[in-house]
């Protein structure tokens, strides 16, 4: 009997955290937090404008003194999706700290930045590090979930070395190699190679612990 009711417990207080409504963005916040930033665009394919919240936590703690004897913020950042009925908000999915704090140690570069947008429908996190690149994850809701549909990384600034691109509806891979050893940029010659991924299921946003350790299954 205990069992069951535990079991109904959670269905109830899940059916009601995914389905939660209030006309103002920043209600759905949680305690501990603070906006980080703020973006806009339609996720659901329905004509609003959905709202993603990039969040921020505020635990004390977290703020130290990195190796240039400054204070910085460590706390971890991040993500609520809320997709706009005609008067409010509803939540859709929230992963509290699956990014690092923008004052991350880059060692002798700058940490990569994180930009989160959204892009004919699907919402893109995309992380910029400068001269050694990019990597970015396109999700797509559907089945009533943000799932991991793609990713996408390209080694090197202004001269590409290498390029990756996996597409997780097709289950297929594509790497991209140069080939042109005296290229200075956009004068890249590339090797193409094709090959299959095995999956089974999709990744979901809400699993993802944080990015930084994530692991792309290919």
């Amino acid at each position: 009997m205990k069992y069951n009711f535990w079991i109904a417990a959670f269905i109830i207080f899940g059916y009601f955290s995914s389905t939660a409504q209030h006309k103002n963005s920043t209600d759905f916040v949680p305690k501990g937090y603070v906006i980080f930033d703020k973006s806009f665009g339609d996720l659901n394919k329905d004509g609003q404008e959905d709202c993603i919240l990039i969040i921020k936590g505020t635990n004390k703690d977290n703020i130290v003194i990195n190796r240039f004897d400054e204070k910085v913020d460590r706390n971890r950042r991040g993500i609520i999706i809320l997709f706009k009925t005609q008067e409010s908000y509803q939540l859709v999915t929230m992963n509290y700290n699956c990014f690092f704090s923008e004052n991350e140690d880059g060692g002798v570069y700058f940490p990569p930045e994180l930009l989160v947008k959204v892009e004919r429908g699907n919402l893109i996190i995309h992380y910029a590090h400068g001269r050694y690149g990019f990597w970015r994850y396109t999700f797509r809701y559907q089945d009533a979930n943000f799932k991991l549909i793609g990713y996408d990384e390209s080694s090197g600034g202004i001269v590409i070395s290498k390029e990756l691109s996996i597409n997780f509806l097709t289950k297929k891979k594509l790497i991209r190699e140069n080939t042109n050893e005296n290229a200075v940029g956009g004068d890249e010659v590339f090797k193409e190679t094709w090959s299959k991924i095995a999956i089974n299921e999709l990744i979901l946003l809400s699993e993802i612990k944080d990015f930084e350790e994530f692991r792309i299954p290919y």
